[in-house]
């Protein structure tokens, strides 16, 4: 019995020499030792763990996911890596000038839209609104004083969703029968397009490049939509807008929205910036590109 116990530490001492000189996991030893299962859970959590394959890693309960979705997943590319990939088709701002661009989702919407179209006129400024398809069939005449006006108008969907998760045929499908609607009333084809979410694949990117779109996202978010105050709103832009800023603002939400705190901290962030020295412009004007994918005939 005593030499069985001398025998067993001899095998344990020689694993942890083992462990200590091979770059091996602690789940390979306990593959190889198969009688010492969990011997050395202070491996598991240590300083040189070797990643599970993905097809091994736990998944939640009531899901499934196959090797080749795990690799695809695996494959799919940051908003990040996207920008510093295709850096001419998706932007976040514009040339480090003395501009900043307004932008203006989720128009339109008549308990919202008029009211920051009202502030913009009297501040003699020009900003970009990001249409969604079906609110322009029910608001055709709010995207036509959008355009009366002067403003920029962009394509954001026909009703919504996260592009990340459709497929890139309904990709092209949403932005094809929004740039149709838009094209009635404007009399032209947006070239720009905002997903919605800031949310799109590398695929539907590769789309939009070929088809000679430009992807406009934001760096300066006022987070309006979770119904801030006047103040907070305000701070969120001024704090953060610089050289060559987009700014991310809502003109129209979901129901139960409350954008007061848009429409009351525009005029003072409008002046404040102009008194440090800023111009307002489309986001077309600040990109120096076309505001027409293509020109009705």
């Amino acid at each position: 019995m005593k030499s069985l116990q001398i025998s067993r530490y001899l095998l344990i001492l020689a694993i942890v020499c083992f462990c200590l000189l091979s770059p091996a996991s602690a789940g390979e030893l306990a593959a190889a030792h198969p009688k010492f299962p969990g011997l050395f859970p202070q491996l598991d959590s240590g300083t040189r763990p070797v990643a599970a394959p993905i097809e091994d890693q736990a998944i939640p309960a009531g899901s499934s996911r196959s090797a080749s979705q795990s690799q695809k997943r695996a494959e799919t590319l940051t908003l990040s890596q996207l920008l510093r990939k295709y850096p001419e088709t998706i932007k976040t701002q514009g040339p480090r000038r003395k501009h900043i661009a307004l932008t203006f989702d989720d128009v339109p919407d008549p308990r919202f839209t008029p009211q920051v179209l009202d502030v913009l006129r009297r501040h003699h400024v020009h900003a970009t609104f990001f249409v969604v398809g079906s609110r322009a069939e029910k608001h055709p005449d709010l995207v036509a004083r959008m355009i009366k006006e002067g403003h920029a108008i962009g394509n954001h969907s026909y009703n919504h969703p996260k592009f990340g998760e459709i497929s890139v045929n309904a990709f092209r499908t949403q932005i094809i029968r929004t740039e149709n609607i838009i094209n009635t009333m404007a009399g032209y084809k947006p070239r720009l397009i905002r997903p919605p979410y800031g949310d799109i694949s590398e695929q539907q990117l590769k789309w939009a490049k070929v088809h000679g779109y430009k992807l406009v996202n934001w760096n300066v978010d006022s987070l309006d939509w979770k119904g801030l105050s006047k103040s907070q709103v305000r701070n969120n832009i001024i704090t953060h807008a610089g050289k060559g800023s987009i700014i991310l603002q809502h003109g129209g939400g979901g129901r139960g929205s409350n954008l007061r705190g848009t429409i009351q901290a525009l005029p003072e962030v409008i002046n404040i910036m102009r008194k440090r020295g800023y111009t307002f412009v489309t986001v077309p004007q600040m990109l120096q590109v076309s505001k027409e994918k293509e020109v009705r005939k």
